[in-house]
């Protein structure tokens, strides 16, 4: 019989495959969506068919963008990533996404396989970069937009492109008709400065008749000689992104390689600074505007989302805008003569922030006006980005600590499965397997939390407050931690009388896990940790003491702070974030508790953790409600 009658069909291969594979063309509109793609993103087929693909992020287009057309370049790329579910979800996954071409040799499109990924480390990784990445952004775009000069702000954008791309050299060129002008340039000769060229024939008309906005040529699709750019000896790719002014295309970021090789990393943050650069661009162009046509200055200054303030030389006010009152809450009336109701920056171009006594933040920027001798202030409202940004740190840096008890311990019982399985006996092997159950639904519990209440207030609020069992859960805690270390004895020593504790049962499993894991980690030579509790008055008492290397003098409290480790002799070596203590006291605070270390007399550290013991009643069992 012959083999080619079981041949299947690409329509099989794709209605029966296991992964998700979705195709678009080049204007990056659906034209395949397999039934494995409605099954892990929700919509199907005819819902999403010749539009445009509904399953990126907002946040995450750019890196979309810059994907397409490093593959569009270099061939097939594989990263890992988050698309959005129709329910408003999001998934992890790994998306391996390659280029698509006809006969002639002729884009038509790209293919993505979309396959899940559960790797909760990668993924953090991956997104903690980005997070990075888009930091350092900000931080260069504030430096941009910290000078309102165009000709600076031009200067400013061409220098801050090597520094976040890794570009050799680079160049902004403005649209002036049907002709493209270098404006400003960087580690290029100077004498290219104010070189124009026709726009159609341009890298930059390309760019605009496609409708995307970066492109990417290399030496190994076309010839760079014949370009401008080919003046940068060893040139072999040129990146280039479309800033928007006032929603029109006014110029191109040139980003320009010639030792080093650009990833789809590099034309996310060109095309993220692009677009930031025509912000820029705008604000300068609108303050030129504002100088050389002091007739409208009113309706430019007054239609401005950001607060402004224009001040005399005597630094009193004379112009307040309508934001400038909506966010300070001074009416123009309250404001003109007076100084500011905030500090100004010590010179141009710096920025400071600071917060109202109506606890809104304020970023402040300044710039002087020579030919009038008056300030212009300009500032804005930061405080939910503000809020945000710190919401976001504390929510990564809880999950980590959170997720890292329970994986600790699972993975500690499952290698002591297999290291020591013909040596256990029956009773041990059972004790060990109910161990990994239980720490694993701990572990699925704070991984569905933490998804459902990403937002750090609102995981404050669900912090409980409910009598529960503190001796037995010292002595579970006990328990999974007795194989942690073969160098390490630890000892429980809990009274039989020990009152409840008020608090948070999971909250406080998570405080004695960190400190315990501190203990073994601060103690790498070994020795005797012991776990204790008694009564004290109205609370409960825990201790964890070592014999490791302790603390230096005035670490007491510094090891709570974020981010803090000790920075002399041994304790460099034993790596981490130092942000696990920092979690334990506010988990502590959070039951109206506390946490605290103490340096022992002769070697070792003491961490003491108290809580509220539960009020008794009758037989002096606390008083448990029902769960």
């Amino acid at each position: 019989m012959a083999l080619d009658h079981f041949a299947p069909s690409a329509d099989a291969v794709l209605a029966y495959a296991a992964d998700a594979i979705v195709a678009v063309d080049t204007d990056l509109r659906v034209v395949l969506w397999n039934p494995a793609a409605e099954r892990m993103f929700g919509w199907t087929f005819a819902e999403v068919a010749g539009r445009p693909l509904p399953i990126v992020p907002d946040e995450l287009l750019a890196e979309h963008h810059a994907i397409m057309e490093r593959v569009r370049a270099g061939g097939p790329l594989s990263i890992v990533s988050r698309r959005l579910r129709r329910d408003g979800t999001v998934v992890d996954v790994r998306i391996d996404t390659s280029s698509l071409w006809d006969e002639q040799a002729n884009l038509t499109g790209w293919i993505g396989v979309f396959h899940t990924y559960e790797e909760i480390g990668a993924v953090q990784s991956h997104m903690t970069e980005r997070a990075r990445l888009v930091r350092r952004l900000t931080d260069v775009v504030a430096d941009i937009n910290a000078d309102l000069d165009l000709d600076a702000v031009l200067d400013r954008i061409a220098h801050s492109l090597t520094e976040l791309t890794g570009a050799d050299a680079g160049g902004f060129a403005l649209i002036e008709d049907d002709q493209l002008r270098l404006v400003s340039l960087t580690q290029l000769s100077d004498h290219l400065r104010g070189y124009q060229a026709p726009l159609e024939s341009s890298l930059f008309g390309e760019l605009l008749r496609s409708g995307k906005t970066v492109l990417l040529a290399t030496d190994d699709t076309r010839s760079l000689d014949d370009l401008i750019w080919a003046d940068l000896e060893g040139l072999h790719t040129i990146a280039l992104g479309v800033s928007n002014v006032q929603g029109r295309p006014y110029g191109a970021l040139y980003a320009l390689y010639s030792r080093r090789k650009v990833g789809h990393v590099e034309l996310e943050l060109l095309e993220l600074l692009a677009a930031h650069a025509g912000v820029a661009l705008g604000n300068a162009m609108a303050y030129r505007e504002i100088v050389r046509q002091r007739a409208h200055e009113h309706a430019v200054v007054d239609s401005s989302a950001d607060g402004i303030a224009v001040l005399g030389a005597n630094g009193l006010v004379r112009k307040w805008n309508r934001s400038a009152a909506e966010l300070t809450g001074y009416a123009m009336a309250d404001a003109v003569g007076r100084h500011p109701p905030f500090p100004l920056p010590g010179s141009q171009g710096e920025n400071i922030r600071h917060r109202l006594d109506n606890g809104r933040w304020l970023e402040i920027l300044i710039t002087d006006i020579p030919e009038t001798g008056e300030r212009v202030v300009d500032f804005r409202d930061i405080t939910e980005a503000k809020a945000l940004e710190e919401e976001k740190d504390l929510f990564l840096a809880t999950a980590g600590h959170e997720l890292r008890t329970p994986i600790t311990v699972v993975q500690g019982f499952a290698s002591t499965l297999v290291r020591r399985w013909d040596q256990l006996d029956d009773e041990a092997r059972r004790s060990a397997v109910d161990t990994i159950a239980e720490r694993s639904g701990t572990l699925a519990h704070l991984v569905e939390n933490l998804l459902l209440g990403s937002d750090a207030r609102e995981a404050e609020q669900k912090t409980g407050s409910h009598p529960f069992d503190v001796e037995r859960l010292l002595r579970d805690c006990a328990t999974a931690f007795q194989p942690f270390s073969d160098r390490h004895t630890l000892d429980l020593d809990v009274p039989q009388q020990l009152p409840f504790a008020l608090g948070d049962q999971a909250a406080t499993d998570v405080i004695i896990g960190q400190l315990l894991e501190n203990a073994f980690k601060y103690s790498p030579e070994g020795g005797r940790i012991v776990l204790r509790a008694a009564a004290e008055d109205s609370m409960v008492a825990v201790c964890v003491e070592d014999e490791g290397v302790g603390l230096q003098p005035g670490d007491e409290e510094r090891i709570f702070g974020r981010f803090v480790q000790g920075e002399a002799g041994d304790r460099r070596r034993f790596g981490g974030i130092g942000l696990g203590l920092y979690i334990a006291r506010r988990l502590a605070r959070a039951q109206g508790g506390e946490v605290t270390a103490h340096a022992l007399e002769n070697r070792g550290t003491r961490m003491r953790f108290t809580l509220h013991s539960a009020p008794a009643v009758g037989t002096g069992k606390p008083d448990i409600p029902d769960q």
